[in-house]
């Protein structure tokens, strides 16, 4: 494992966000954000995120990418362009469409078309944690909301 490139490429996430879900790695929405987890986890910066959340789990399923075999290629110092071309060697092949209504549909998911217990979840951090007068009309929006990218 390569600790120097691993750190100046890892997050601090006590004191900075991971990149919102929206942005893409490797033609993928929720990677990028994936990715800036594990290296925090691996650089022991992580804070209160958590690699392989039901959030990243998302992502990880759709493409079939073992998130422990990820973390260890993560963790070698692997760049962002790096790691796309992981991903692309490792995921699940599947036509560009695919992927891209993939994405749409995680960008369009609301809170409403989540399993029960997420939904359960969200209803007291949505509370906690999105200023209040905030609407949320998608997912996504949660984490863009509390993060303040929008």
């Amino acid at each position: 494992m390569s600790k120097e490139k691993l750190k100046l490429l890892a997050k601090d996430l006590t004191k900075e966000y991971p990149r919102s879900p929206r942005e893409t790695l490797g033609g993928y929405v929720l990677a990028a954000r994936c990715i800036d987890k594990c290296r925090a986890v691996l650089n022991e910066t992580q804070g209160e995120y958590h690699y392989a959340c039901p959030l990243d789990q998302r992502w990880l399923k759709f493409a079939e990418i073992n998130p422990e075999e990820l973390k260890a290629f993560v963790a070698t110092g692997a760049t962002d362009d790096e790691i796309a071309n992981w991903v692309q060697q490792h995921a699940k092949k599947r036509s560009r469409t695919e992927i891209v209504q993939w994405n749409n549909k995680e960008r369009d998911t609301r809170l409403s078309d989540l399993p029960p217990e997420t939904q359960e979840y969200m209803e007291d951090y949505v509370q906690k944690y999105v200023p209040r007068n905030r609407p949320v009309y998608h997912w996504f929006d949660v984490f863009d909301l509390e993060e303040e990218r929008i």
